[in-house]
């Protein structure tokens, strides 16, 4: 019997995009698979839509919130409720790669790893792909985790037989980057599988697509995760600025 994989998605108000994100899990080539929805107080067709798909597919379980906690609190609760040897991520406006779960898996347990990730393609907000692939340094170390976030939410997955489930805090915005360099941290250096198996959509409303909107958030990281006073995380974040404009752009790639 393959190992349980359990699929953390935080909802709110994205009943656009997530039927086709969970189609894009039920396309799975790798079956054993648990998909832990846990909406933050939408206020539209979301969790209708989850139901629809929850009454046919036992492994979708939908869990609600009574009130709008963030999307690190919703991420929270939903590995909290994970049974699954492995804890994977996907948000609810991004899609998988029929074969994704099959190739990381196979690729943990071939190169005996509690930890991976993939390159990934950008979409647009209507599923248009946008010929961009991001990828990431083949032997990731901390250090270069430390100054550019390289891996995407989307494409991670670990082992919680290594790690236990990690819960961080509820932050708004860079708890997946703060998750990475807690594992980072564990393990030193970590190795993508070298291929692209999700699309990252990119939408007109949200706060990622700008680099600069974020610095706030970055900031955050150096200042409250890792506790360095104000110049010094003042001075890290020059260096991730540099890093963003001028070394992470050659991990991009024109498909």
């Amino acid at each position: 019997m393959a190992d349980l994989v359990s699929i953390i998605v935080p909802t709110f108000n994205t009943e656009k995009f997530i039927q086709a994100t969970i189609q894009s899990v039920q396309n799975q080539t790798y079956s054993d698979w648990e998909m832990i929805l846990v909406d933050d107080a939408s206020t539209d067709e979301t969790v209708n839509i989850i139901k629809e798909f929850a009454q046919t597919d036992h492994r979708i379980k939908l869990h609600k919130l009574e009130k709008n906690s963030g999307n690190g609190f919703a991420r929270n609760f939903a590995v909290q409720k994970a049974s699954g040897k492995y804890i994977a991520f996907l948000d609810a406006d991004d899609l998988w790669f029929p074969i994704k779960l099959e190739k990381q898996i196979n690729f943990l347990k071939k190169h005996n790893l509690s930890f991976t990730f993939s390159f990934y393609d950008w979409i647009d907000e209507e599923g248009n792909p946008l010929n961009k692939r991001i990828e990431a340094p083949l032997n990731l170390t901390y250090k270069q985790l430390f100054y550019c976030n390289y891996v995407g939410n989307l494409t991670a997955i670990y082992d919680t037989e290594y790690f236990g489930k990690i819960i961080l805090e509820t932050t708004q915005k860079r708890q997946d980057w703060r998750l990475w360099l807690t594992i980072l941290k564990q393990i030193n250096q970590a190795q993508p599988v070298p291929e692209s198996l999700a699309f990252y959509r990119i939408r007109r409303d949200s706060i990622s697509s700008s680099k600069f909107k974020l610095i706030k958030h970055n900031y955050s990281v150096y200042r409250d995760f890792h506790g360095y006073n104000f110049i010094f995380s003042f001075l890290l974040m020059i260096r991730f600025l540099f890093t963003q404009l001028f070394v992470k752009p050659s991990y991009t790639r024109k498909i």
